[in-house]
């Protein structure tokens, strides 16, 4: 799966926790644009792990800023296992 579709996956998965009503893109800022407590972004972080299964250490979490670059982790951490 490509950067692009797992942009569209976690833009879908934030939809779905703020209920539908707002709109998002892959410069949408995680915890300041939706205001996500700590523990929905784990519970996101735990959806993706288990969707693309990579593990994504906590200190990556925590620099991790927009929906573009948990994407790109996400690649990142797939392409490691492959190598």
């Amino acid at each position: 799966m490509g950067k692009q579709e797992i942009v569209r996956d976690i833009v879908r998965r934030l939809q779905n926790m703020q209920g539908g009503t707002q709109s998002f893109d892959g410069g949408t800022n995680i915890a300041r644009d939706l205001g996500l407590d700590s523990m929905a972004v784990m519970d996101l972080v735990m959806e993706l792990e288990d969707q693309y299964d990579v593990s994504i250490p906590l200190d990556k979490i925590a620099e991790t800023e927009t929906v573009e670059q948990l994407a790109n982790l996400i690649v990142s951490l797939q392409e490691q296992m492959e190598a």
